[in-house]
């Protein structure tokens, strides 16, 4: 017997996250309120192709303000970018942002640039509060493997807590 299918909202809300945090990463010098700006700017531009069922697929074209000396798109830019896709992976199923426990991410080869990659985030399991998820870094046009990351996420606050209104 499968596992029913989490309710639409929550793939709507995953969608809506990772899309809200491309369009405030456009606009990096600053308007807006300035809430999300360190996790947008790495998904500067990005477009969803999925986010549904523990599953966040996404591209963007790398943009020069995220690249080193050498046009390479910097390694602490590609970890908050799958860090990211990984939160909005879990979202689709869960409902909730969670943070990080574990993470861990390793490098395979540069991209540079104007390169467009993809990046899939995939739910691999879930152990109570704790999710276990992954994000793998290619590049569009070749396929070429540019960095996998794994996580361990879990809620901060049980589902449901709203937390302190002040």
């Amino acid at each position: 017997m499968s596992d029913p299918a989490p309710p639409a909202w929550m793939a709507d809300a995953a969608r809506k996250w990772l899309e809200d945090a491309g369009a405030i990463g456009k606009d990096v010098a600053g308007a807006g309120d300035g809430r999300r700006a360190f996790n947008a700017l790495p998904l500067s531009g990005v477009r969803v192709a999925v986010a549904e069922r523990g599953r966040a697929l996404c591209s963007l074209r790398v943009p020069a303000h995220l690249t080193d000396a050498e046009g390479n798109w910097h390694a602490g830019a590609i970890a908050a970018a799958v860090d990211d896709v990984c939160a909005a992976a879990i979202m689709s199923v869960e409902g909730i942002i969670k943070v990080s426990v574990h993470y861990d991410i390793s490098y395979f080869a540069p991209a540079k640039h104007h390169d467009e990659v993809e990046m899939d985030g995939r739910v691999v399991d879930q152990k109570g509060r704790m999710t276990a998820v992954t994000t793998e870094v290619r590049k569009k046009e070749t396929g070429e493997l540019v960095a996998i990351g794994r996580q361990w996420m879990t809620a901060s606050r049980p589902k449901g807590s709203q937390g302190s209104k002040l």
